[in-house]
């Protein structure tokens, strides 16, 4: 039991130091993807839409795929 006493410091300084990094991961992730969907929200408010939204030039690709 003594041995594992001697290395507790390591121990809580290992497990303090990777909820540090985690943490910081996840606010990072968590910023970018704010900014992300800002930016796409001024692009869309500029006239410009995501291909996934399935807009006026979607329809008119799969107008063209059934014309061909």
């Amino acid at each position: 039991m003594m041995a594992a006493i001697d290395h507790l410091p390591f121990i809580v300084g290992s497990y303090a130091a990777a909820f540090v990094v985690i943490a910081a991961l996840v606010a990072w992730v968590t910023i970018d993807f704010r900014a992300q969907r800002r930016a796409l929200a001024d692009l869309e408010m500029h006239g410009l839409t995501r291909r996934s939204a399935g807009g006026p030039a979607q329809r008119s690709i799969e107008g063209a795929k059934e014309k061909a």
